[in-house]
């Protein structure tokens, strides 16, 4: 028994050398802005980070301040219909998202984070200037007049022609700016902490962390101050203001450059996937050996294999990628093209990204709930009294400040006081898993449109009925709801992609969970169609037809995104449930915090690479499911 237990404790002990060494190999493949190899010293950490908190708080200062009071800018500038207002928001955010995957594949491929965030970052620059020099010239606009009260004999004239081009070109600048920037702002942050050092992994929580702060001061400050300036001193100001902002991110991305730590770019991203795919398609006719040990490149037959952080175990999942492993008789005697032969590491890189895929999906519903928090409960905010006091009012945009007024205060206590006491029973160095951070937030989305459904209701009964204009604080309930909401679902689902074994797409992946903001914009946009066209009726309109919200029924709109959302929630439990990490991230989960696990735990779950369904055990986290 003591020897089988000295045995183990030899074999640990050599695990946790093979992630040193691993962790010096990371620290050899980052370099500095010359190209040489960094050293730990004087690059990377929270201080190399700290720049790309400062660009981040500032890009989305600037982007924000435009998102958010888009539409009150379309409607009263552009004169575009409630419903087109609002898809013209929608889309425009969506396809900001949607590009996020962009940016991250010309990153992860050809120009590194660094490169691909500067370009696009004065691209986003220069849409703002644009948008800018569009508000303020007369001649860019249709002529003024009172959406809300149109005349009879001169109606309000739609945007169209030049006019509406100048202000979808400045408006897709801004998208395609934004959209590859941010991905690659959050990745590199995260590549200043080396994965590999359980020290930096735990820094790296708390990057996260610090990222969704920087987010939400930025938000904070965009919602009051530069709304405040679009609203009394002219969006053309405001536009102005968001430049500005931009600017000073930038600044802060260059002021950082001596300090950084920066990961080549491996040639295209898709290649390697694409190749699985080919070869596997080739060889379909093919049986599968017994013997899953002598699928080429199989962990045991890697020559020299120092860690894990290279090379994945095999895994029963998605067994008929596993066919492009098989090496046949002609394989065998030379070497063979990429596209018919893969190793075991390669297919399990796309078992995971499949894997994934339930995951991301399952944020899109959660993402469609926020789309109406930025139109038409920013529209609901408008036709409801905004006095404070008797000489000051509050622009109804600046409704999604108080969220983040509260998040302020509430994210550095998550990270400071809950994370190190949740670290502690379960041993997870972010505190609690990112899969169970997401269902967090998920479920308490449900409530943000029980809330908006309630609040509208009273509201539209209280204007139809008597006449009577609720105060605009009658809604804040579900824009604090969804706040709380995000800072579970949002940072879970960053921190979840990026941790990801996928070497080398890091940028990619986090581009991904910005893309589940752009399909739950899309889905919006289709959804009020869609609403609207079954809700209609021979004598009227149906739901969001009209611009006045006292006509239509926003509150019954609200009640189904509650259903969605709920329906959505539970899917989402069967899903987290079924996922399951490769059992080498297990193995340098099982590492990092082997304080928590002892021997014989620690090498069951590093040495079990067929058997997913692994359990909490010794106070680790469940790798299998939500914990």
């Amino acid at each position: 028994m003591e020897m089988d237990q000295s045995r183990r404790q030899m074999e640990l002990n050599k695990h946790h050398q093979m992630m040193e060494e691993a962790a010096e190999e990371e620290e050899e493949a980052t370099l500095d802005w010359r190209g040489r190899p960094s050293d730990p010293s004087k690059h990377g950490g929270m201080r190399a980070a700290s720049f790309l908190l400062g660009l981040q708080a500032f890009e989305i200062m600037g982007i924000a301040a435009v998102g958010n009071n888009l539409i009150t800018y379309v409607i009263n500038e552009m004169h575009f219909s409630l419903s087109k207002s609002a898809n013209t928001v929608t889309n425009f955010v969506g396809t900001i998202f949607i590009l996020a995957l962009l940016g991250g594949f010309l990153s992860d491929s050809y120009l590194g984070c660094f490169w691909t965030i500067l370009i696009f970052g004065f691209l986003e620059l220069s849409g703002f200037i644009l948008l800018s020099v569009q508000a303020h010239l007369p001649q860019l606009k249709p002529p003024k007049c009172d959406m809300m009260h149109p005349g009879v004999d001169e109606p309000c004239i739609e945007a169209k022609g030049f006019k509406a081009l100048i202000f979808l070109v400045a408006l897709y600048l801004v998208a395609l700016g934004s959209g590859c920037v941010k991905p690659n702002m959050i990745a590199h942050g995260a590549d200043q902490f080396n994965t590999n050092s359980p020290k930096q992994a735990k820094r790296l929580s708390s990057y996260f962390n610090a990222a969704y702060f920087a987010f939400s001061l930025g938000e904070l400050f965009a919602l009051t101050v530069l709304v405040w300036v679009q609203t009394h001193s002219g969006m053309d100001v405001g536009f102005g203001v968001s430049a500005a902002a931009m600017a000073m991110g930038l600044i802060s991305l260059v002021s950082g450059t001596f300090y950084y730590r920066n990961k080549r770019p491996r040639g295209s991203i898709f290649t390697p996937i694409a190749q699985v795919f080919v070869a596997a398609i080739r060889k379909r006719n093919l049986d599968l050996p017994s013997n899953t040990q002598i699928l080429h490149g199989s962990q045991d037959n890697v020559p020299n294999n120092k860690s894990n952080g290279g090379n994945l175990l095999h895994t029963e999942r998605f067994r008929f990628l596993d066919k492009a492993c098989i090496k046949t008789q002609d394989q065998a005697k030379a070497t063979e093209s990429p596209w018919r032969l893969c190793t075991v590491t390669q297919v399990e890189q796309v078992k995971t990204l499949i894997s994934v895929i339930p995951i991301f999906a399952c944020t899109i519903v959660f993402n469609t709930i926020l789309a109406q928090l930025q139109t038409f409960s920013v529209q609901q905010g408008s036709s409801m009294d905004t006095h404070l006091t008797s000489s000051f009012t509050i622009p109804p945009a600046s409704l999604q400040s108080i969220p983040y007024l509260l998040l302020i205060l509430l994210v550095p206590l998550y990270d400071r006081l809950f994370v190190p006491f949740a670290r502690r029973l379960t041993g997870h160095e972010s505190g609690i898993s990112p899969l169970l951070r997401i269902g967090l937030g998920l479920f308490l989305a449900t409530f943000s449109m029980i809330a908006a459904a309630l609040m509208e209701k009273k509201r539209r009964d209280a204007a139809v009925r008597s006449g009577h204009v609720l105060s605009i604080f009658w809604i804040t309930p579900q824009f604090l709801i969804f706040g709380l909401s995000e800072m579970f679902t949002a940072v879970g689902l960053i921190e979840f992609f990026y941790k990801q074994s996928l070497k080398g797409m890091q940028a990619f992946l986090t581009a991904i969970t910005y893309c589940s903001y752009s399909f739950g914009f899309y889905f919006s946009s289709v959804l009020v169609s869609l609403v609207n066209n079954v809700t209609s009726s021979g004598n009227g309109g149906g739901w969001l037809r009209d611009n006045d919200l006292n006509k239509d029924r926003l509150d019954l709109f609200y009640w189904l995104l509650a259903v969605l959302s709920f329906l959505n929630f539970l899917n989402y439990l069967f899903w987290s449930k079924w996922f399951s990490y490769n059992p080498s991230t297990i193995s340098s989960l099982v590492s990092q915090n082997n304080k928590e696990v002892n021997c014989e735990e620690g090498l069951m779950m590093a040495s079990n690479p067929n058997n997913m369904m692994i359990k909490r055990v010794g106070g680790n986290d469940n790798y299998h499911s939500m914990p």
